[in-house]
């Protein structure tokens, strides 16, 4: 069973409240369980702060075997959010062309790019920038506005 010494936080509290010494005492001498729980926080928040002090601890403690699962686990947890992430851009886009009333081909030419470009958008192969995704919405606002 988990112990930690020296903390004001017991293991049984929320993962997501432990503090940087509690995560490297869980890889050094937790167990699959205290382990699991680590992968669950960040699969839920792969940037948050629980991810930040796992990469801490793996920067100086490399705990023998399980060192390599937790950072495969962030890495997997990061790829699995960035996917959806990008679903999530191509989504909006989707709906903001559908909602505009323009063809792909005028909507595309309306934010400054072409077809096939705004068609990467659309399926999620490519992000836009920052500054494309306003202009993307600024175009559907003024073509509902129209409409």
């Amino acid at each position: 069973m988990l112990q930690f010494r020296n903390l004001n936080i017991s293991p049984d509290a929320p993962v997501a409240q432990w503090p940087t010494e509690a995560v490297q005492t869980a890889l050094e001498r937790g167990d699959l369980d205290d382990w699991r729980r680590i992968g669950a926080e960040l699969r839920r928040d792969p940037w948050g702060p629980i991810a930040r002090r796992l990469e801490e601890v793996l920067s100086h403690s490399r705990p023998y075997g399980v060192a390599e699962i937790m950072e495969g686990l962030l890495e997997r947890a990061r790829a699995g959010a960035e996917a959806a992430e990008r679903r999530h851009v191509a989504a909006e886009i989707r709906r903001a062309v559908s909602e505009s009333g323009l063809t792909s081909t005028e909507f595309a030419s309306s934010i400054g790019t072409s077809a096939s470009r705004l068609s990467t958008y659309l399926n999620g192969k490519v992000v836009p920038s920052a500054t494309l995704m306003l202009r993307i919405r600024q175009v559907a606002e003024r073509s509902r506005a129209v409409a």
